[in-house]
């Protein structure tokens, strides 16, 4: 047999002080509709295309576990000058999100080689229908307004690879040394022997 430690009713008057404590203490209720709430800076909301840089690559389609994310597209033609042929390029038709599906994972952001899409704080979408979930092109190119700018660089951390580059390549000039010219009149190696 185990014995239990304490006095019985213990547990009853823990819970009851907690209650107790929190009764007296004065509410912090935010009135939402009225008052905007302060949000978390790179909060996620809702997702936000940036038509312009997508190639029409479908990876983030593909990628996309719930696959609410629907794309049509079709090529074009366009005459480069000097060109042999004229070369084809992706056009963007339709780019749908479907949020009554989307779960927020954010992996279709992560694979988009070409940063066409971003997170938004936005959050307040909701809709009466369910069917008003299905945004396009450019229902999500409107959100592009409310995308936050990047997060500083952390000065105590490594350097960016464009930092390190530009600084490789700005001492690169500085370190070779600059090729000596032959005075005029000097004999070069390899004439024949006098």
């Amino acid at each position: 047999m185990s014995e239990r430690s304490g006095v019985p009713g213990e547990g009853l008057v823990k819970g009851l002080a907690v209650t107790l404590k929190t009764m007296t203490r004065r509410s912090t209720t935010q009135q939402y509709p009225d008052v905007a709430p302060e949000l978390p800076p790179r909060s996620r909301g809702v997702i936000a295309l940036l038509e312009e840089n997508c190639t029409v690559c479908m990876l983030c389609a593909r990628e996309c576990p719930d696959w609410c994310i629907y794309i049509d597209s079709h090529k074009e033609e366009v005459a480069v000058p000097g060109a042999a042929r004229p070369r084809q390029r992706n056009v963007l038709d339709k780019f749908d999100i479907d949020f009554s599906l989307c779960m927020y994972c954010g992996i279709c952001i992560e694979v988009c080689p070409f940063d066409a899409l971003y997170w938004t704080p936005e959050f307040e979408y909701a809709e009466y229908d369910i069917k008003d979930l299905l945004h396009d092109k450019d229902h999500l190119g409107e959100w592009m307004a409310t995308v936050p700018p990047p997060p500083a660089h952390d000065p105590h951390g490594d350097p960016s690879k464009e930092e390190t580059t530009a600084a490789r390549k700005a001492a690169a000039p500085a370190a070779r040394p600059a090729p000596t010219r032959p005075e005029p009149g000097a004999e070069q190696g390899g004439g024949a022997p006098s």
